[in-house]
């Protein structure tokens, strides 16, 4: 299977051409985000405030990258555990997020906010914690730089590799690989 090249920020159209098993390079820019600053997010939308930035049609990626060495844009980064990220992901899809990539199998919560959101996500291997570093071409911290780790970061990303895990057609990449299985 080729993989398909894909130039976040995503349409509704962007999404539902993928289908889950598809292979994807992302190419552009992409965020980081985990626990700390997804709470601060959501209590924006709480308390009706916007966010610090933009996110709609955007891609965020559960991780924490390491500091980066000499010469090197970013450290290694690493997917985060995405089930981790479950409460907070219906409220972001509804809020305008597109995609999301962490590793790992989600609750039936984030399956469903797949479809009515019109929304995907992704899965990137932590073994490649490395190799998805040097994919990375620019990092900036541009929100909650208090947060360290946890901080909101723009990634502007090359041929970045992940895999559709659940679509918004309801597909399930987890679900179809057992059943391959379960059948031989």
């Amino acid at each position: 299977m080729t993989a398909i090249n894909i130039t976040p920020p995503l349409t509704k159209e962007d999404v539902m051409k993928l289908k889950a098993g598809d292979e994807i390079l992302l190419n552009g820019t992409i965020y980081v985000a985990r626990d700390a600053a997804h709470k601060r997010l959501l209590s924006n939308l709480d308390n009706g405030e916007d966010f610090p930035i933009d996110l709609k049609n955007e891609i965020i990626f559960y991780a924490g990258p390491t500091p980066p060495k000499p010469g090197q844009v970013i450290g290694s980064i690493a997917p985060t555990t995405a089930a981790r990220m479950d409460p907070y992901t219906p409220p972001m899809f509804e809020y305008g997020v597109k995609g999301v990539i962490g590793k790992g199998p989600r609750g039936e919560n984030v399956k469903e906010a797949c479809k009515e959101h019109s929304a995907i996500c992704f899965s990137a291997i932590g073994g490649l914690s490395a190799l998805l570093g040097e994919r990375v071409k620019s990092a900036e911290v541009i929100a909650y730089d208090d947060l360290g780790p946890e901080a909101i970061r723009k990634l502007e990303v090359e041929n970045f590799p992940v895999l559709v895990v659940y679509d918004a057609h309801g597909g399930d990449l987890y679900e179809q690989e057992i059943a391959k299985y379960k059948k031989a």
